[in-house]
């Protein structure tokens, strides 16, 4: 698809995840800066996401909002990237098993962590996370077992799901591990996440 690809985010926020996603595909993509106290609040930008937040992509006339969702409309968009299996590959099932995995349980146990908050022992059946400690082990070993999420191939799930522990062992709200330490070491390391970085980072210092 060649129509025009703009990116809509600031250098700390989530944002981050979607520029590596960005970077990883390859395609030309115009980046929109925009402030928490004004510019993300403005009609304008609430025309597109209606929330006020970021990050968001409108590609064509398609407009995307929230990072899973994202980072799997790219993946999709542009598939000789090979970042997402195919539709009806035996893949694909763990592909949207893991990215809404990171989206839900993950996502929901780190808010509840970085609030200080705990779910009472007796309403842990309840949360769709269960526990802290479920979680760590559930990604442990899913990110132990192989290099990547997907096996032996990297995908838009590590983007995701990488940097949703990459985050949560930096500020504390997911344990830190050996294993984390080793898969965040693998993916880190990609030229395009390097890339993504530096330009978040130069963003941010301007």
């Amino acid at each position: 698809m060649a129509d025009q690809l703009t990116f809509y985010t600031h250098p700390m926020s989530r944002g981050r995840i979607v520029r590596w996603m960005l970077e990883e595909v390859g395609q030309p993509y115009e980046t929109v800066l925009l402030d928490y106290a004004s510019s993300m609040k403005a009609s304008d930008y609430l025309a597109i996401n209606p929330m006020g937040k970021v990050p968001a992509i409108k590609h064509g006339d398609v407009v995307v909002t929230e990072c899973a969702a994202i980072c799997t409309y790219l993946a999709d968009a542009f598939p000789d990237k090979g970042l997402s299996p195919l539709p009806g590959s035996p893949e694909r099932g763990a592909f949207y098993r893991w990215m809404f995995f990171a989206a839900g349980p993950v996502e929901t146990a780190a808010l509840v962590k970085a609030v200080n908050a705990e779910v009472p022992a007796d309403r842990q059946a309840m949360a769709g996370y269960g526990t802290h400690a479920t979680v760590a082990d559930v990604l442990e070993k899913l990110v132990t077992q192989n290099d990547y999420v997907l096996g032996n191939r990297f995908s838009a799930v590590d983007v995701y799901l990488g940097s949703q522990i990459g985050w949560g062992t930096q500020f504390g709200t997911i344990e830190k591990r050996a294993g984390f330490d080793a898969y965040l070491a693998r993916i880190m390391s990609r030229p395009a996440a390097l890339r993504a970085r530096e330009i978040d980072d130069k963003a941010m210092a301007a």
